[in-house]
């Protein structure tokens, strides 16, 4: 079987997935036969998963479109800001509500996530197709480690996180997806996942300690777990550590 060669070119985030040499540049590749682009994209190691256009010889092409010898492919990612409003978008729609499932490696994102008011699954139990066909039947965004998640064919909406300390991978959630409007901190559990709701002192007096009757007027209580909390020392730290990383954002 005689050996093609097609250029490629990726743009943006998706060079992170590149090794040296292919990143920021057009490069060779040689292939046999005639795959998909989707096949190739994916054997270079880039995740269908993170491209939203690709342009073969300048034209917008879909993931089945079966690469030729000599073509030249432009792979662009989610969200990339050109004008493609003319284009096939390869994620499908985009989600109506950011809503997301995180893999097993994710459990401090989790926390913080929420902690900013955002809708996240994280179940330590969860296998890959448990966390697809969750994804799949909630609408949720899978956020994953496992570059190999992302290139299974069933999912739609994910990203890959590049870091690996749990705040700067916050800060990378954020600006990847401009959720800083859409924050509201406080409003849920940070360890099920559930709406808090304000609840009477007197309510919940029978579980509080003397000093925290004392000093204390204002509770909340999950509506799932059944946590209860308030604002003390732990709330002013995550008070200051929420304000610190939305100034951060203000300040760039």
């Amino acid at each position: 079987m005689p050996c093609h060669q097609a250029t490629f070119r990726f743009y943006e985030e998706l060079n992170d997935f590149l090794t040296v040499g292919k990143a920021k540049t057009a490069f060779s590749w040689r292939f046999e036969g005639h795959p998909s682009v989707k096949d190739v994209i994916e054997a270079i190691g880039v995740p269908h998963a993170e491209v939203d256009l690709i342009l073969v010889n300048g034209q917008p092409v879909d993931f089945t479109c079966k690469l030729n010898d000599a073509d030249f492919v432009s792979v662009y990612p989610v969200f990339e800001s050109l004008d493609i409003s003319t284009a096939t978008h390869l994620c499908g729609r985009p989600l109506r509500e950011m809503a997301f499932i995180l893999d097993v490696h994710l459990g401090k994102l989790a926390r913080y996530l929420r902690l900013f008011g955002f809708d996240v699954i994280y179940k330590t139990e969860n296998d890959d197709n448990e966390i697809i066909r969750t994804a799949l039947s909630e609408h949720r965004l899978i956020l994953t480690r496992d570059v190999g998640l992302l290139k299974v064919k069933a999912v739609t909406h994910g990203y890959w996180i590049r870091s690996q300390q749990p705040k700067d991978q916050l800060r990378e959630v954020l600006d990847h997806f401009d959720l800083y409007g859409m924050a509201y901190p406080f409003s849920r559990c940070v360890a099920c996942n559930s709406q808090l709701v304000e609840v009477e002192k007197a309510s919940v007096m029978d579980r509080l300690e003397p000093l925290t009757k004392k000093y204390f007027d204002e509770f909340y209580l999950c509506s799932n777990c059944g946590g209860l909390f308030w604002k003390g020392s732990h709330y002013d730290r995550m008070s200051a550590f929420v304000a610190q990383v939305m100034d951060g954002h203000l300040s760039d």
